[in-house]
């Protein structure tokens, strides 16, 4: 058989990977809507159950670096299948003990386990990037997203119908053991672990972090998908107390606004890639605009109608963003090492999500919610001033060097 044959027969296919990452998404969705539901039933404080719904962000930050590391020496299915065995594990001891605080510490653990999972997932798909090429950069995302947002929290529901909250978690935990059956097909097209990969350490992970610091174009990028997932987590988390508290919208009418954001952003996912692909740069000067506008309808409008049409344009704008940093850390991947990279991605992302809920937090009541989305609107903007720049020294320098 020849290399390229050889390679190609190692190379998974794209079902596999898409289904592979809807299956983590629908774990991650699962979990999530079980533990709220079984918090509630355990009469959790608003403080508990605001500590507990960061727990899992808080331990997936604290990790993923040391994973993108990882993923290097010992390769994504073993990462995969590690993180998938301590998570199913650990949430078949959920139930065991009926408080709160020790609810708190399972999800913290959990979280500290998500990475394994999550950087084998990225890395691999930037590996793969390449031979699919841009136009389908935001099929991944967008696949975790149906299994977290869509399928995983309508199977919470009726397991909690079906069983209670507290008789969900064998079936929780085995949402994180099947998908290590399609791991090593999925996650095959990773070579062997390299035996010059460097070991996991402080230096390590340091070295790692200190690729923002050398790399001015990683670090735009990183920025960027940053203040994205803030402006995403910020709308998701807030828009249903907006509109029920202030605007007098019952719960199902929120929930609808919030589920077409979901879907338009996920459309923009899996549909709006080949922009990038022919018109990279218009295309994404177009979705910051876009998404300024939206930001601006949010927090000036009451009437229903634009916070609707606000409400899919920012999700639309938003995922086309997200297209562009996921193509983005794939380039950065190939220069740097796609397992440091996936690592710095799996840190960036949830920061920005969870910076997103604090800025509510801290800033709502003084402010009020709705005024925050203005806020929002200047750090996207700021993303413009590069690409306006370049071009004015680009044109300066053609006019010095005219004859």
């Amino acid at each position: 058989m020849s290399g390229t044959t050889a390679a190609a027969a190692q190379r998974p296919n794209l079902a596999s990977v898409i289904l592979l990452a809807t299956l983590a998404g629908i774990g991650l969705g699962l979990a999530k809507v079980a533990t709220a539901l079984y918090a509630i039933s355990l009469e959790s404080s608003p403080l508990e159950l605001g500590l507990i719904a960061g727990a899992q962000t808080a331990g997936l930050l604290v990790t993923s670096l040391p994973c993108g590391v990882l993923v290097e020496r010992l390769g994504p299915v073993r990462l995969f299948c590690l993180g998938s065995l301590l998570a199913g594990g650990i949430y078949q001891l959920v139930p065991l003990v009926p408080q709160p605080l020790y609810l708190l510490a399972l999800t913290l653990i959990v979280g500290l386990c998500m990475p394994c999972r999550l950087v084998s997932l990225n890395t691999v798909f930037m590996q793969q990037l390449a031979q699919m090429g841009e136009a389908r950069a935001g099929w991944f995302r967008g696949s975790q997203m149906i299994g977290m947002l869509l399928i995983g929290p309508a199977l919470a529901a009726l397991l909690a119908d079906w069983r209670g909250p507290a008789g969900s978690w064998s079936l929780v935990g085995l949402a994180f053991l099947v998908p290590i059956l399609l791991a090593p097909l999925a996650l095959r097209a990773d070579p062997a672990p390299r035996r010059q990969a460097e070991p996991l350490s402080l230096a390590a992970v340091g070295r790692q972090l200190a690729l923002l610091r050398q790399d001015a174009e990683l670090r735009d990028n990183c920025l960027l998908d940053f203040t994205v997932q803030a402006t995403a987590m910020f709308f998701s988390f807030f828009i249903v107390a907006i509109t029920v508290q202030d605007f007098g919208w019952s719960a199902q009418q929120a929930a609808a606004l919030l589920g077409g954001h979901g879907l338009a952003y996920i459309f923009a996912l899996f549909f709006l890639g080949r922009l990038f692909g022919s018109r990279g740069q218009a295309s994404f000067a177009v979705s910051l605009l876009l998404c300024a506008a939206a930001l601006l309808g949010l927090g000036l409008t009451h009437q229903p109608l634009l916070l609707w049409a606000a409400g899919l344009v920012l999700g639309a704008g938003l995922g086309t963003l997200q297209i562009g940093t996921l193509s983005s850390y794939a380039r950065f991947g190939m220069r740097l090492g796609h397992g440091r990279i996936a690592g710095l991605s799996s840190l960036i992302g949830p920061a920005g999500s969870m910076s997103g809920c604090l800025l509510g937090g801290l800033l709502g009541e003084q402010l009020g919610l709705q005024h925050l989305f203005l806020l929002l609107v200047p750090p996207l903007l700021a993303f413009l001033l590069p690409p306006l720049l370049r071009g004015r020294c680009a044109f300066l320098s053609a006019r010095r060097t005219a004859p």
